[in-house]
């Protein structure tokens, strides 16, 4: 759809240019008229005034040149167009456009939320405080060449990043051109995490997976050999290796899901669950356990929703560890509590507490700050006798740590332990 221009004061017909300027017209006659019927001016000089007048308001004089006002429009710093602005917006890494003295132009939200410190035209370095960006920025808008810097970002969560300082010549607004700097940063966590992923995996499969498979091993041997024809040794041996076999298949599951968790640990989810269902399908899937340790499992959830942002697998993974892990190791107290609460952190700000407590034995307490190191077993003959892999709390631990939450341990032996699972409460009606 075309937009016509306004049409210029001489393209007007002149009954418009009459009628605007008819007060005028009718004011400087009567004027006139008194003036001249008074004696002071006579009727001659006063018509040649009037003329005048008339010319001065009819006469299309042109006082906004259009030229000069395209002129005035590339005086305007080109970089700082709206153009400009949606580029640097459009690009899916954070970036920021800076000039030469440093100073932000444009940045994206993405910039905006991993250095909410940026502002439009202040020093980046400000807002920047890692020494690589300082140092690559500084060397950038000395040499006006390319830079590159690799940092790690400890907040909230451990993040690798490349940062990546290019020179942009742009034109100036006296026709010359000069060089801003587009700083553009590549997230490099998923890349490292698959690495430690991998070696991780291999380190601990290699370790924990070696008495299992020795086991295997060695009743495959022996029922091949002696046992072969006794079938009372045959079964008792087949009961032991399908154990060692559920372990084997169990530890690489944890381990499959707590690198899953590592990889994706940058990223918190922002989906909102209810936690009421995910406890209760927890619960009533244990309770086959419950019955076999003779444990009563207590669960004492608020009426309404209890919503927070997560991921609902991984949720049920967490209380899957944590309840079970009560009707395993707790069991001789013969009751597990699953409460809900809601209070204030540390930081003020508000977070859903969910307890899992047990009357068991309890726990050491120097025992208590690594229980929820990879394999850190309080009794390693009991944990596998347990078919627990010592993956377990880690899994929770970081399960958590994607969440921006807590886990809380609390035991005095003899009396039992607690665990809490604490989540930042969602924005919004959550019912505790």
């Amino acid at each position: 759809m075309a937009i016509d221009a306004p049409s210029s004061p001489s393209a007007q017909p002149w009954s418009d240019r009459l009628r605007h300027s008819t007060v005028i017209l009718i004011a400087a006659a009567l004027a006139l008229s008194v003036v001249v019927s008074l004696g002071e001016m006579s009727a001659l000089h006063a018509a040649i005034v009037f003329l005048c007048i008339a010319a001065a308001a009819l006469i299309p004089w042109r006082l906004h040149d259009p030229a000069a006002s395209r002129d005035e429009v590339r005086r305007i710093n080109p970089v700082e167009s709206a153009a400009v602005a949606a580029v640097v917006a459009g690009m899916p890494d954070p970036a920021v456009l800076l000039d030469r003295a440093g100073r932000v132009i444009h940045l994206n939200a993405a910039a905006a939320q991993l250095a909410p410190a940026l502002r439009r035209n202040e020093l980046a370095q400000f807002a920047l405080r890692s020494p690589e960006i300082i140092t690559a920025l500084r060397e950038a808008i000395a040499t006006t060449e390319a830079r590159r810097a690799t940092y790690l970002d400890h907040v909230p969560v451990d993040r690798w990043m490349e940062l990546m300082i290019t020179p942009v010549p742009v034109p100036t607004s006296f026709g010359g051109a000069d060089k801003c700097m587009l700083m553009t940063f590549h997230d490099q966590t998923p890349l490292r995490r698959v690495e430690e992923m991998r070696a991780d995996f291999v380190a601990n499969a290699s370790h924990e997976l070696r008495t299992p498979l020795a086991a295997l091993s060695g009743f495959i041997d022996t029922l091949q050999g002696q046992a072969k024809d006794d079938p009372k040794a045959r079964e008792r041996f087949l009961g032991i290796m399908h154990n060692q076999a559920t372990r084997m298949a169990r530890l690489i599951d944890d381990l499959l899901s707590l690198s899953r968790v590592e990889l994706s640990a940058h990223v918190r989810p922002d989906t909102l669950v209810d936690l009421l269902p995910i406890i209760r399908q927890v619960a009533d899937g244990l309770e086959p356990l419950a019955s076999e340790r003779q444990v009563e499992v207590e669960i004492q959830l608020p009426e309404g929703p209890v919503m927070i942002a997560g991921d609902r697998e991984e949720l049920l993974r967490l209380f899957e560890n944590l309840i079970e892990n009560a009707l395993k190791y707790g069991a001789s107290g013969g009751r597990v509590i699953v409460s809900l609460t809601s209070g204030a952190a540390t930081d003020g700000t508000q977070e859903i507490r969910i307890m899992v407590r047990d009357f068991g034995p309890g726990i050491a307490p120097e025992h208590l700050p690594r229980l929820t190191e990879r394999f850190y077993r309080v009794d390693v003959g009991d944990s596998r006798s347990q078919g627990g892999t010592g993956l377990g709390l880690s899994l929770v631990k970081h399960i958590l740590n994607r969440h921006r939450g807590r886990l809380l341990i609390e035991s005095v032996p003899k009396q039992g332990a607690t665990f809490t699972a604490c989540f930042p409460q969602a924005r919004g009606p959550a019912a505790t």
